[in-house]
């Protein structure tokens, strides 16, 4: 039998709240099927609600119950806002490392994805000036690693004298910085 709107509603509040007996009841009762489908009015998931709030025993007990875990964890809200979005806002490492890690989920491509704002996790985490947790994203990144082996990288060789490199940095807010490296020594 389907959860009532009061049972589903009851469940994203025992999500959010932490109550791991209540959320043990529901499923129980009704299935991991039928807590994926759970949504409040801002399209916000239990996974959501537990990233928002850090709840470790309930992401742990919940998830591997989940039959589509890998798509409600890349779910996205009605701001385009996914639960590692919201882990980031909140800092909460233990449930980030989680979301990414699970096995069979999507990974770090998790990291990646935007929300309405243009924000991915990690640009999030610089705003919310969460640096541990910044720092723990952009080591799991996949960094675009196209140099075969045995063969130079024309990034580590040593700027030969005069030699100029301009470099983009992208910060957390899609604005774009210019910067050139080397060239004469007049022009440093």
């Amino acid at each position: 039998m389907a959860p009532s709107p009061d049972e589903q509603d009851d469940f994203l509040l025992a999500c959010r709240y932490g109550d791991l007996d209540d959320v043990k009841l529901f499923i129980e009762q009704h299935g991991g099927s039928a807590a994926e489908s759970v949504r409040d009015d801002n399209g916000n998931t239990v996974l959501h609600m537990i990233a928002a709030n850090g709840h470790e025993d309930v992401l742990s007990y919940l998830l591997p119950l989940l039959p589509n875990a890998p798509a409600l964890l890349a779910s996205q809200n009605n701001a385009q806002s996914t639960p590692l979005h919201w882990a980031a806002v909140n800092a909460h490492l233990p449930i980030v490392k989680t979301l990414v890690e699970f096995p069979g989920g999507p990974g770090v491509d998790l990291i990646d994805i935007k929300n309405a704002a243009g924000r991915s996790p990690l640009a999030e985490a610089e705003l919310a000036g969460w640096d541990e947790g910044a720092q723990w994203f952009v080591q799991m990144m996949k960094l675009d690693d196209t140099v075969k082996e045995g063969e130079a990288d024309a990034e580590d060789a040593p700027l030969e004298p005069g030699q100029e490199v301009e470099i983009e940095i992208q910060d957390a807010d899609g604005k774009l910085a210019k910067m050139t490296l080397g060239g004469s020594p007049e022009n440093t």
